[in-house]
């Protein structure tokens, strides 16, 4: 079950503007606390810059959307790279456009398009992954059933991970709401042999 997109790693992207250098910082991140840690860290990093930027939006919902201009005019930095986020769809992400200014003022619309692209370009290097839920079930079973199994999985489930011992221990995944099913499944493939060792529920990320 897709809980929500946000961005894979943290990642750094740069460009220059009328001769202005911004530098983007970006991170995934599950709190504002963790977010507000990775604001000060690059404000301490760049204490020498004409503006540190931030922007942040967090929570499967976007409940928290965060940011300052620091000191380019208001409405012209920080803001628009909010909405750009929140139009994109993404969240638990906090961005850090850094700007040295090159002596060329950009206008208002000029520094919107500006630490927009930034922004931008900070998620493309970072890339951005699906947060899901999902069912893992760990069964042990004869190894008799095994290519049964791994015939069956690539669509409703899918087989994580397979321990070799003097039994097929397998950790299989699937959609919360098919755990069920894929009880079932195995019910079924094994006659009933196959032991249900633990059932739990993680969180995943996947590329998109």
């Amino acid at each position: 079950m897709k809980l929500y997109n946000t961005v894979q790693k943290e990642a750094e992207a740069e460009q220059i503007i009328e001769r202005s250098r911004f530098i983007t910082y970006i991170k995934p991140v599950d709190s504002k606390e963790e977010a507000d840690e990775f604001i000060a860290y690059i404000r301490k990093k760049h204490r020498d810059a004409t503006h540190n930027v931030p922007a942040m939006v967090i929570g499967d919902k976007m409940q928290v959307q965060w940011a300052s201009d620091d000191g380019e005019p208001q409405g012209t930095s920080g803001a628009p790279m909010v909405k750009m986020l929140v139009n994109a769809g993404i969240t638990n992400v906090v961005i850090v456009v850094t700007r040295y200014f090159g002596g060329i003022k950009l206008g208002t619309g000029g520094l919107s398009r500006a630490y927009t692209s930034s922004a931008k370009l900070g998620i493309e290097a970072a890339g951005i992954c699906e947060v899901c839920q999902q069912s893992c079930l760990t069964y042990k079973f004869d190894y008799t059933y095994l290519s049964k199994l791994q015939n069956l999985a690539g669509e409703m489930f899918e087989i994580a991970d397979i321990i070799y011992t003097d039994v097929v221990e397998a950790v299989l995944t699937c959609e919360p709401e098919k755990t069920l099913e894929l009880q079932g499944i195995m019910n079924n493939l094994t006659g009933g042999k196959a032991i249900l060792e633990q059932e739990d529920v993680r969180i995943v990320r996947k590329k998109l």
